[in-house]
């Protein structure tokens, strides 16, 4: 199941508020969300969750980021979760952002898992990348 899950995503529909797509764990090289592990990096969305074929800031680009800038409405923040330590994103990664009008905060990926669960139930529009930590 995990490999059906690192290549095509999951996507959800909230029927109420309990149902929101919280993450649920971190650690070991990747995430559980809804109940599933996703090995290595991955992008989290109120819809749905994309795992990703990044595992360090070095792996992460602009397409990354591409779903993103393509959900309406879009997110008012995205997190960056670096990895074990907060890191500086890349400038492509920063402008790719910027260009969209998407504000980002970055930090470590526990702190950034926690923040968006939190944003998310406030109902804020939020999305996050996570890194995986060990």
């Amino acid at each position: 199941m995990a490999d059906k899950i690192r290549q095509s995503g999951f996507i959800m529909e909230q029927q109420a508020d309990e149902d929101l797509l919280l993450i649920e764990a971190y650690g070991d090289g990747g995430f559980r969300l809804m109940e599933r592990r996703v090995e290595g990096g991955v992008l989290v969305l109120p819809t749905g969750f994309y795992p990703m074929d990044a595992e360090t800031l070095a792996d992460l680009t602009p397409a990354h980021f591409s779903k993103i800038v393509d959900e309406a409405p879009r997110p008012e923040i995205v997190l960056v979760g670096t990895g074990a330590k907060m890191q500086l994103l890349p400038a492509a990664i920063r402008e790719h952002l910027e260009a969209a009008n998407i504000g980002y905060d970055i930090m470590d990926t526990g702190a950034a898992a926690r923040t968006y669960n939190v944003l998310l139930m406030e109902q804020r529009r939020v999305a996050c990348v996570l890194l995986p930590v060990d």
